[in-house]
């Protein structure tokens, strides 16, 4: 009994701090909003929005998948009392995508150049810069978090979230409102988040295991894990970013910054806010499931992944029903004036990233039992889908089809990973 109760205290300790943490993270990121609307016109936050799709490209096909596989070897690195290969392996495999990020700088530099389009060649080196960075802090978030050190997590990522809204404000009073020094901001803040991030992470190290008999690969382990990710992260990130270039090419660079104010209200915060039980769940789904060989720990990742997943849509329908009977006055608080008109598209934007969270809940439970190759068609194929409906929808109906197109993809992709989580455990 006292051992139960010792672990449903840590078990509401850890929930504390990701709500916190989460929290954090949806305020900051709103009053961001808030003062980057006010400072930037909507052609300079729609220039911001476009920048940021360079940084989304390296977070889907290289930092973000690397990062997925190094969090989810953590839990079998400790089985195996291997902590510090698994670490030796990670900062090799993580040197190694810094590389590439700079290999990407030069030839979209030079790329740039030659197409005469120089006015994007700062911003682009500094999204890059800023994506390596971040990529770099969600890494040593991803093993904090496998490690369970919840407060460190929460801190971090809240902490984050509000710098970058503070300081790339500050800096736009004291050197222009212009998306490049919006970006320089952003990346300055993760900077010190990083910095911090690394202070803490000594804990970590200090407490490395050693097993000399562990012969273990943890590289080729991490990497067999990670690249399918890569693969159908090309994808992914033309689907997530097709929203905003569809507009530009159909419309104007002003609708592409009305059209990321209504994303940063409606999909990242909901986002957010379902990511507290993702983020709950998935260290413990990485650790019941271990190397994910056994079929009856699988199942019991199953049946938590479900969980979640229901979890996610209840709660998602109530802040769509909030959404529908509140979103001019949402909208009144939250942004400047001029942004108001699209106020009655804040519900369906909510809807699309609840739905959508909701079938990465499901994934996690792919992810848990180590299907990253299961995943790439299905992945792929919706993926493609999107892009498709977000050029549809930007050609006919402008933002409004890009948020219907939004739904109908996310409602796509549950059902893929439903077909897929229920096919992987008959």
């Amino acid at each position: 009994m006292m051992l139960n109760l010792k672990g449903h205290g840590r078990l509401f300790r850890e929930g504390f701090w990701i709500v916190l943490g989460q929290v954090l993270m949806v305020t900051g990121s709103l009053v961001g909003v808030r003062l980057l609307t006010e400072l930037l016109s909507p052609r300079s936050y729609g220039e911001l929005a476009l920048g940021m799709t360079i940084a989304t490209l390296v977070n889907q096909t290289i930092l973000g998948p690397l990062g997925g596989g190094i969090t989810r070897f953590y839990a079998p690195a400790i089985e195996y009392g291997d902590l510090s290969g698994y670490l030796n392996a990670a900062k090799k495999l993580v040197s190694y995508a810094i590389g590439i990020i700079g290999l990407i700088v030069i030839f979209s530099t030079v790329g740039l150049a030659f197409a005469g389009e120089t006015k994007w060649i700062t911003i682009t080196i500094i999204a890059l810069l800023f994506a390596a960075l971040g990529g770099c802090n969600a890494i040593l978030s991803g093993i904090q978090s496998a490690a369970r050190h919840r407060a460190i997590v929460a801190l971090h990522q809240g902490g984050d979230s509000w710098l970058r809204s503070l300081v790339g404000a500050a800096l736009l009073f004291w050197l222009g409102a212009t998306s490049t020094v919006a970006m320089i901001g952003y990346a300055f803040a993760t900077i010190l988040v990083l910095g911090s991030q690394v202070f803490f992470f000594q804990n970590i190290v200090a407490s490395n295991v050693v097993n000399t008999s562990i012969e273990k690969n943890w590289r080729n382990e991490i990497w067999g894990f990670s690249w399918p990710i890569g693969i159908f992260g090309i994808f992914t990130w033309m689907q997530l970013t097709s929203d905003r270039w569809a507009l530009q090419v159909f419309s104007t660079t002003h609708e592409v910054g009305n059209y990321a104010v209504l994303y940063q209200l409606g999909f990242y915060p909901i986002s957010l806010i379902t990511g507290m039980a993702t983020q709950f769940l998935v260290p413990i789904l990485y650790k019941r499931a271990g190397d994910a060989s056994d079929r009856t720990r699988n199942n019991s990742v199953n049946k938590l992944s479900w969980y979640l997943t229901w979890t996610t849509l209840g709660l998602t329908g109530l802040i769509f029903v909030v959404a529908l009977l509140f979103h001019a006055l949402i909208f009144r608080i939250l942004v400047a004036e001029e942004y108001n008109s699209l106020s009655y598209l804040l519900p369906w934007m909510i809807l699309a990233g609840g739905v959508l969270a909701s079938g990465q809940s499901l994934a996690s439970s792919l992810l848990a039992q180590m299907k990253t190759r299961e995943m790439m068609v299905a992945t792929i194929i919706t993926a493609l889908f999107g892009v498709v409906l977000n050029l549809v929808g930007a050609y006919w109906y402008g933002i409004t089809g890009i948020v219907g197109a939004g739904v109908l993809f996310s409602i796509l992709y549950s059902l893929s990973m439903v077909v897929l989580v229920r096919g992987a455990n008959k």
